[in-house]
């Protein structure tokens, strides 16, 4: 039978991993550069393609939220002092996709996806994403907090629960745009690309132009 105190070490790690749940949903669910990609490739590509691109943000965080959570200091400093650098690199990489986007016609079929394919949406997105360092700034400040409330628990049930949250984010987004897809004819799907491909530019020239 377990003692007192071991159901009361379980009992906090299931409620930070269910906190940590919900900063990763909270994190993933603003529609930004990713979101807009997400939804798009879903659209386009199907909703394995969509969800994988959200899969890669999400590794992402998962990486920068551990960061966060173990205090790893020369990392987060190497990454805030080229921040400038990884944010024109960032931003050259969105303003290439938003082109892209913009300019690409819809075909006039199915795709038919490949594990190259699957592999591209993943890396691109991960990129995007690790490439904003001052991302690391809101979970270092995140994870302080909630780890100062609970007091107790393992900072990885933290970062499993971001990591979870994020990822069922993605699933619900991908799943619930892939029921509109069979809907949208080659004209629908040509705006959509060019709406995502100037909505994507646009989050590539503030990520240039910020400061």
């Amino acid at each position: 039978m377990p003692s007192a105190s071991h159901v009361n070490n379980m009992t906090e790690n299931f409620f930070l991993f269910l906190r940590g749940l919900l900063i990763g949903i909270s994190i993933a669910a603003p529609v930004g550069p990713i979101g807009v990609l997400c939804i798009r490739r879903t659209l386009s590509d199907g909703k394995l393609t969509g969800f994988l691109s959200g899969m890669g943000a999400a590794t992402a965080d998962m990486v920068y939220g551990a960061i966060a959570a173990f205090g790893l200091t020369v990392v987060t400093s190497l990454l805030v002092d080229n921040a400038f650098w990884l944010r024109i690199i960032g931003g050259c990489f969105l303003l290439y996709l938003g082109v892209k986007t913009f300019l690409e016609k819809p075909a006039d079929h199915a795709a038919q996806a490949s594990q190259s394919g699957y592999f591209s949406a993943y890396l691109s997105t991960f990129f995007l994403t690790i490439t904003n360092p001052m991302t690391i700034l809101s979970f270092a400040a995140i994870f302080a907090g909630t780890m100062l409330a609970q007091k107790t628990g393992s900072p990885l049930i933290l970062v499993a629960g971001v990591f979870s949250g994020s990822a069922a984010w993605w699933l619900t987004l991908s799943l619930g745009v892939g029921l509109m897809r069979d809907r949208l004819t080659s004209v629908h799907m040509a705006w959509i690309n060019r709406i995502s491909g100037a909505i994507i530019v646009t989050f590539g020239l503030v990520a240039l132009l910020s400061r």
